[in-house]
């Protein structure tokens, strides 16, 4: 008995040890997500889009924003997106607008922990495409996700690939 005692005391101190480095090394997605409680987020999407519900719901779900979804008719989007400045070449069904920041497309939780926890001279971030197993979008995974910056003068960059 003493000796099972002592086996999962040790098992216990491991998994906590462990929760702690892990806690440690998340520490800016941490930050980032705390700034995000208690904000707004718009996701603009078209009426025919099926996908972008969903996508709302998973950054709202994983964020605790309070996401507002508003359906506008494709042209009016298209309109927004220019406003905006989401160049025609990363433009997908759906723009989210956190903070002073656009994000095209389904975005994974692990690039707007980054942005927002970066916070870059940049109008926003874009995964161009609606590619399988990303938030949102149905399937696996079946490469990687190549996130693009897009600079204020419109020129982008890979930001991180997931």
């Amino acid at each position: 008995m003493k000796k099972t005692t002592i086996v999962v005391l040790g098992a216990v101190a491991l998994l906590l040890v462990g929760m702690i480095a892990l806690a440690a090394g998340n520490d800016k997605d941490l930050n980032a997500l705390e700034e995000l409680q208690g904000k707004e987020g718009v996701v603009y999407t078209s009426f025919a889009c099926g996908c972008c519900d969903i996508h709302a719901d998973y950054t709202k779900r994983n964020t605790g924003m309070n996401i507002d979804v508003k359906q506008v008719d494709p042209y009016s989007l298209d309109e927004h997106k220019e406003e905006l400045g989401v160049p025609s070449s990363v433009r997908t069904c759906h723009t989210t607008i956190i903070g002073d920041y656009f994000v095209e497309g389904h975005m994974p939780l692990e690039a707007i922990n980054k942005l927002l926890a970066e916070k870059p001279d940049i109008r926003g971030i874009a995964l161009p495409g609606m590619p399988s197993g990303s938030p949102g979008m149905p399937g696996r995974k079946t490469e990687d996700f190549v996130v693009l910056a897009v600079n204020n003068d419109g020129t982008t960059y890979e930001f991180m690939r997931i």
